[in-house]
């Protein structure tokens, strides 16, 4: 069980896709092998000034990560747009990358999570979770990308062009995980976790289960644990995990 350190942004291949989940997974883990764990959310949308937002939840799930959030706008919209409307100011690259680099020197793992894909405006010169993360390696950090995507119909395209702009921009993606599995998956679903890997051009990370954030007779760790590859700190296997829900035609 190797797990990882250093810097680890958190995308998606879209919204409501399983993005804090899996980075309270990740964290857990991390946690869990004694590390030390720092979680920024750069721009939270959609939550008031009083509830708590993902970095809140990603604590009540892994136990105790160091919380950052950097932004907050009450509208569930991309961060640039939510900054707009709430006349609120927006947050940009170089303000992410120092952050995280202050992080990263106290910190033996640090996660970054954005708000719904990889290239969701945060600002007025639209950049994006991408440009944070090339911000970052200019600061002379080296972050990977994780990429946290949909189970069924349509996910391979997304994914595809989400490999495609971390490709073009050099950044590396560490892998694909898939971030709410049916506990009834379809045809689509039991392909995908053959053609997730080709279509990203990475290795499949993980398959964390609809669910596992709500059975207080499994703690969240263990489920983790069961889900994750070792690469991420788990036990989870890529391969039994495809083969066994193989579909002959």
């Amino acid at each position: 069980m190797s797990g990882i350190d250093g810097v680890l942004f958190v995308t998606g291949t879209g919204t409501e896709v399983g993005k804090t989940v899996a980075t309270a997974a990740v964290a857990a883990l991390a946690l869990a092998a004694g590390r030390t764990v720092a979680v920024l959310k750069p721009g939270q949308t959609g939550v008031g000034p009083d509830e708590a937002g993902d970095v809140d939840e990603v604590c009540r799930l892994a136990g105790p990560v160091h919380r950052v959030e950097l932004a907050r706008y009450p509208e569930p919209l991309a961060p640039d747009t939510a900054a707009r409307r709430s006349g609120l100011p927006t947050v940009g690259p170089k303000r992410v990358a120092e952050t995280v680099v202050e992080l990263a020197e106290q910190y033996d793992l640090v996660l970054v999570e954005g708000a719904g894909g990889l290239l969701v405006r945060y600002d007025e010169e639209g950049h994006t979770l991408a440009d944070m993360a090339l911000a970052t390696a200019e600061l002379g950090l080296r972050p990977a990308v994780l990429l946290v995507a949909a189970a069924g119909l349509g996910t391979l395209n997304v994914t595809a062009l989400s490999a495609e702009a971390l490709r073009a921009r050099r950044l590396d993606l560490a892998g694909v995980v898939v971030g709410c599995w049916p506990a009834e998956p379809d045809l689509a679903s039991c392909c995908n976790l053959a053609d997730l890997p080709a279509s990203a051009g990475a290795p499949l990370l993980g398959v964390l289960p609809e669910g596992i954030t709500g059975s207080p007779e499994t703690p969240f760790q263990h489920s983790a644990r069961i889900s994750l590859a070792p690469a991420l700190g788990g036990t989870w296997d890529a391969a039994a995990f495809t083969a066994g829900h193989r579909i002959d035609f």
